[in-house]
């Protein structure tokens, strides 16, 4: 009998003349965590789709063997039946129901024809206790933390006799802390005998739980690297995902000639009337012309609080504190207002905030700066057009013309298309919020070199990440919160990842 509980042969896949996936092999075996890695697009996402039916038989060429059978899947319940559980990045919960009620949603309890709730609640407490999470299943989701709401999914895939679980892009919006956890879990759950695949960016992941890692590159099987005989390094995942060898991920400055302050903010303070507290505590910082300036800190910091408080105050907190731009005080009432003053906000939550999903790529790019492109309040779609083919080829966004609808972009280029919106207005200071959360290592080299091309050409950068490596690879210097209040700075030379850490924590 084979020990592969998964078998893809020969798999491949259209949308509209464009070939997601081109003969694609995958095989996973019984038991083990196989990570499923490339870059942005390289058709991972796609493949999984296919698998558990959200592509259904006979809208893609090739075969599914699953337990030594060849299976048509026609709808996702196909796949669930067969035993085939996928978790999204996008968690598919429903926020006002209970834990209990979200874990069986679709696979009720039931005693002949009716729902037992008692039953509900005592299975609901077992498959908890099974991803050993220690809440009530009776609070409701929206109640719980992004961390506790990916196992909650991961209970609901459990209460179903799940035999292969398929996890996209897990830990994006963990912290450290709860991707640990989750990292923990997946192993545990392998003794137990379930099969996981894992499609992941964060290469140190890959590299500490995959039994094996099969590369994707462009629709296609690169390698199936085995972690048993030492195959799976950081040099090797990058080489086969992105064709080439990239030494140092973090390109280097060599001229740092830093200028006058830009931006200072001097006793700043945000207090969240909803929240009823302050958000933003007495905070002093400093960003001077030529310098990329990082804010570290754990979730729930007050970083992108900080950055929003800066940004002329979409979200209306009450402001205390100086904020002066090139020497001279300002007061912004709103974005718009910033925006004139020379800053610009990247946000980390691109497809819910930063991007228009269902407009292409020019109506995106010219969103905030309108005035850029018009004459006599008429938009002039030629330089339209024009200005979108410059950032195109300037911000290395792969694909075919800036027709191209944002939403059926990778998200990389999603990124790169949020970053040059924002560039267009002409910023003298940018404001990115975790610029490379979800994108592959090839997009994140990529953007990097912008950001230090921008810098170069006399910009300044506000860069606010979770991933240590980013911030201690790219910042001049570094910034650490907590709890709304700026614990520290460090130089570049002085900080280290525990200095960061002991920092934040504090």
């Amino acid at each position: 009998m084979s020990s592969y509980i998964l078998e893809m042969h020969q798999i491949s896949k259209e949308f509209t003349g464009v070939k997601a996936l081109s003969n694609v092999n995958f095989k996973v075996e019984k038991g083990e965590i196989h990570c499923l890695i490339g870059e942005n697009g390289a058709g991972k996402s796609t493949l999984m789709k296919v698998l558990s039916g959200v592509y259904p038989y006979g809208t893609y060429e090739g075969d599914i063997v699953f337990e030594g059978k060849t299976q048509q899947f026609h709808r996702i319940s196909d796949s669930v039946g067969a035993g085939i559980a996928i978790i999204y990045q996008e968690l598919a919960l429903f926020p006002d129901l209970t834990v209990y009620e979200n874990i069986y949603a679709g696979n009720e309890v039931k005693r002949g024809a009716v729902i037992d709730w008692n039953q509900t609640i005592i299975r609901a407490k077992q498959m908890l206790e099974k991803v050993k999470l220690d809440v009530n299943p009776e609070t409701l989701v929206k109640d719980l933390g992004v961390g506790k709401q990916q196992l909650v999914e991961i209970a609901k895939a459990l209460s179903k006799n799940v035999k292969l679980l398929i996890l996209d892009e897990p830990t994006a919006a963990l912290n450290e802390d709860d991707s640990e956890n989750l990292l923990k879990l997946l192993c545990e759950l392998k003794e137990q005998g379930i099969t996981c695949i894992m499609i992941s960016h964060k290469l140190k992941e890959v590299i500490s739980i995959a039994d094996k890692a099969t590369v994707l590159r462009d629709g296609k099987t690169i390698c199936t690297l085995d972690g048993s005989k030492g195959e799976i390094t950081e040099s090797a995942i990058i080489k086969h995902m992105v064709g080439r060898e990239i030494d140092d991920i973090y390109p280097k400055r060599d001229n740092k000639n830093y200028g006058e302050r830009v931006l200072e903010i001097r006793n700043w303070s945000a207090y969240d009337a909803n929240l009823g507290r302050h958000v933003v505590k007495n905070a002093n910082l400093h960003v001077r012309k030529g310098e990329i300036v990082g804010i570290a800190g754990l979730m729930g910091s007050g970083r992108t609080e900080l950055a929003m408080s800066i940004f002329g105050n979409p979200r209306g907190y009450k402001l205390q504190g100086e904020l002066l731009i090139e020497g001279t005080p300002k007061s912004f009432a709103h974005t718009s207002d910033a925006i004139k003053a020379g800053i610009s906000y990247v946000t980390e939550d691109r497809k819910g905030n930063g991007l228009f999903l269902l407009q292409d790529i020019k109506s995106n790019i010219s969103a905030a700066n309108l005035h850029g492109i018009s004459k006599n309040g008429v938009i002039n779609d030629n330089e339209e057009v024009k200005v979108a083919n410059d950032y195109k080829q300037s911000m290395y966004i792969k694909a075919p013309s800036v027709e191209q609808l944002v939403g059926n972009l990778s998200g990389g280029n999603q990124q790169k298309v949020s970053l040059g919106k924002w560039l267009f207005v002409g910023p003298k200071l940018l404001i990115l919020d975790e610029p490379t959360r979800g994108i592959d290592v090839g997009a994140k080299f990529e953007i990097y070199t912008i950001m230090n091309q921008l810098i170069s050409e006399g910009m300044s950068i506000i860069m606010i990440s979770s991933e240590l490596g980013e911030v201690l690879g790219m910042s001049d210097r570094v910034y650490v919160m907590a709890e709304g209040a700026i614990k520290g700075e460090l130089s570049i030379e002085e900080a280290d990842q525990e200095k960061i850490m002991q920092l934040a924590t504090q």
